[in-house]
């Protein structure tokens, strides 16, 4: 979303929710409130993200209303203000296990204590037959029914004096009240008591869905070895600084990103790429925070806060990612929240309409239909199945190294056609090699490669950095002087006072230098010196490795249209294209060009999605065009994995379709669950109507459809 100045994002932990329901109430509530403009809440992560204007509205009155709802608040700081408390921290923040195992010994002990009470009352029942309305069966029956429904009708009770209906607190209230008035008391009880267990089952099941999510974030490293005064002192990473030099010891995860100053290791790698073999790294290298250090001892200078480390935003995306809710998640929500109000509706009718036209028909044999239907129109088991499922995809492609922004790019990948690659990091290796220096005009090959060196000491470009370590000497600052950059085209800057223009043939052109050769097989730079062409300097780069292959299974997922874009010439564009086997390239952009491009694409696509891919700062633009832009994470810019919507950790193109599949396995997953749950219910309204179905049974197909759809919405994980 795009945010004006004046918007606050805000996140809470939220405690006791037991459903989709509940979050769904949650944001329906906070969405009427002025000044509100976006809300989002995570089952899976039982985090509240809400985005509003402070001038309308205030923290406390949001905490206010998510509290009248029943629920605990606790609102998260940023990680900068949690520095002083770090030494003071609880390390069972959240939901302790002693508590929770208390809580499942006093279910257990409830459930049994209900069980015994519905035996008796049945034992009670069958003694006397002989009177239906017994005071026996109250004496048992009525409490059985208050301890083991006193939560849903309390609930229920709550929400309807603030006038939210059709909860499924409202149904199993309406339900089981309607099975006493016509003395089913015994089913009453035992759909209160298998609601109460399915709920028992489904909150340990939703618990072992995060408890699965969690395992992906037990990445984030607790502690760091600062190193202070020539000793070590064991803090949080949120209070080192940038700057600061801290040792990692063999087997402790990497806190923070750094340089190497010191030591030689081997690293792992697979927490933030997926990838298991171990990277060496010496010195003068970069490490990631949530990299884990396997042999040696490193002593590494901090590069970033921990805020904006690595594993910190990985950890966010992880943690966020259905704040961005996919269309079907979406959509289910606002069907279940027509979807329950009709089935009351029905209900209704099933109860009243046939005792009025059938002669036969009795009003408490249809009432009990009635009830059947309301009983199995629960929603629930649906509603929370779905962002589970999403939340699994995001996670187990975090596991493969491909970070999704959230699940509406998920579902997005299922819909993509086209595919569109930028050359350089993305395509090809994008570590170039000075392989040829060609002369004009009497200049040496000294010469040309000292003034390339100096007019490109400032430029960060992969093609700098090979002319550069090619020139091998030191180059003093004070000797280049006027540097600019111009986009797309190279660079103009003065050296010991001559002007230099080191860029593309386009650059000779723009700046009329009369040169004889445009046409060059490879990467090249031409320079100028004074409006005299000098020469140029051709650079190799190499295709990655995977990029044919990654082609290949591009193809195999269904993707139509795979295109190149490159600022370089046409001739280098064709040679990689056609090693590749690309259906086509366009060459010699600039950054304005490729955006045209996609735009044309966007314009022709119609359902179809366009996907981005690629490395550079210049590449940005047109990564926030596309439908799903995806940046190279390992060695990409800044800005084009902050403008990405999906994030390649191992800078390999074969990820792209891995990303697909993914995406394509989630969907097929939620889709299940959408067909079963609905084909199941759909059953039992019929069987419910006809008097086939029993309200024992109506309960157990609405427990037994949340559990399986929940247990199959954490296969996205795997």
């Amino acid at each position: 979303m795009n945010q004006t100045p004046s918007l606050k994002t805000q996140q809470m932990q939220i405690g006791g929710m037991d459903c989709a329901s509940c979050a769904a109430k949650i944001e329906s509530t906070l969405e009427r409130l002025s000044g509100v403009v976006e809300v989002s809440v995570s089952v899976a992560t039982e985090r509240l993200t809400v985005s509003y204007d402070p001038q309308q509205v205030t923290e406390v009155e949001i905490k206010k209303r998510v509290v009248g709802l029943g629920y605990s608040v606790v609102i998260e700081e940023p990680e900068s203000s949690r520095k002083e408390a770090w030494d003071e921290q609880d390390p069972h923040h959240g939901h302790s296990h002693s508590a929770g195992g208390l809580n499942l010994k006093a279910e257990i002990l409830l459930v049994l204590l209900v069980i015994t009470l519905v035996a008796g009352g049945i034992i009670c029942k069958q003694a006397l037959q002989q009177t239906p309305y017994h005071i026996g069966e109250y004496i048992v029956f009525i409490p059985a029914y208050l301890l083991s429904g006193w939560t849903v009708l309390k609930t229920a009770g709550r929400n309807i004096l603030r006038g939210k209906f059709f909860d499924e607190n409202f149904l199993m209230t309406i339900a089981t009240l309607g099975a006493i008035a016509i003395h089913q008391l015994a089913e009453a009880v035992a759909v209160m008591l298998f609601y109460r267990i399915g709920e028992l089952f489904q909150d340990y099941s939703v618990g072992r869905s995060r408890h699965s999510i969690q395992t992906l974030l037990e990445v984030r490293p607790d502690t760091a070895n600062l190193q202070v005064n020539g000793s070590v002192k064991l803090v949080s990473p949120v209070a080192v600084n940038v700057g600061d030099i801290i040792l990692v010891k063999p087997g402790e995860k990497v806190p923070l990103d750094g340089e190497v100053l010191e030591g030689n290791s081997q690293v792992d790698t697979s927490a933030l790429t997926g990838e298991s073999v171990p990277r060496i790294v010496k010195t003068g290298e970069t490490v990631l925070a949530g990299m884990i250090n396997r042999t040696g001892l490193l002593t590494l200078r901090v590069t970033k806060p921990f805020a904006e480390s690595s594993i910190a935003k990985i950890l966010d995306l992880v943690e966020n990612a259905t704040s961005k809710k996919a269309a079907t998640e979406k959509f289910i929500t606002r069907l279940s929240g027509y979807y329950t109000p009709v089935v009351v509706v029905i209900s209704l009718a099933v109860a009243l309409i046939p005792p009025l036209l059938i002669p036969a028909a009795t009003h408490s044999e249809w009432v009990y239909r009635a009830l059947i239907l309301l009983v199995i129109s629960c929603p629930c088991g649906l509603v929370i199945s779905i962002p589970l499922g999403y939340f699994g995809g995001v996670g187990g492609a975090a596991k493969r190294g491909i970070l999704v922004k959230g699940a509406t790019f998920l579902d997005a990948l299922t819909d993509v056609r086209t595919v569109v690659f930028d050359k350089t990091g993305t395509l090809t290796q994008g570590v170039f090699q000075v392989r040829q220096i060609v002369t004009k005009n009497g200049f040496s090959p000294s010469q040309l490669l000292s003034f390339a060196a100096k007019a490109e000491s400032h430029s960060s470009h992969p093609i700098a950095q090979s002319i550069r370590e090619a020139y091998g000497q030191p180059i003093d600052d004070a000797e280049v002087r006027d540097y600019e950059e111009i986009a797309g085209y190279g660079i103009r800057a003065k050296v010991d006072g001559q002007t230099i223009l080191a860029g593309n043939d386009h650059l000779l052109h723009r700046e009329n230098i009369d040169h004889d050769t445009c046409e060059v097989e490879g990467t090249v730079v031409h320079l100028a010196v004074d409006q005299e062409y000098a020469g140029y300097i051709l650079i190799a780069d190499v295709i990655k490795d995977d990029a044919a292959s990654a082609i290949r299974e591009l193809k195999r997922v269904g993707v139509e249209q795979t295109i190149m874009l490159t600022g370089d010439n046409h001739v280098i564009a064709q040679r990689v294209a056609e090693q590749l086997g690309l259906d086509g390239y366009r060459s010699e952009l600039l950054p304005e060009g490729k955006v045209e491009i996609i735009e044309q694409l966007l314009s022709c696509s119609g359902k179809s999605k366009v996907v981005f891919v690629g490395d550079g700062i210049n590449d940005a633009p047109v990564i926030a065009r596309a439908d799903i832009g995806m940046a190279m994470g390992g060695l990409g810019s800044d800005a084009a994995i902050e403008t990405a919507d999906v994030v390649i950790m191992t800078d390999s193109p074969s990820k792209v379709a891995e990303a697909i599949e993914v995406a394509r396995k989630t969907r097929k997953i939620v889709i299940q669950n959408i067909v079963f749950a609905m084909a199941v219910k759909g059953l039992f309204i019929i069987l419910g109507i006809f008097g086939v179905a029993t309200l024992w049974e109506a309960v157990f197909a609405d427990v037994g459809v949340a559990l399986l759809a929940i247990f199959n919405a954490t296969r996205a994980l795997k």
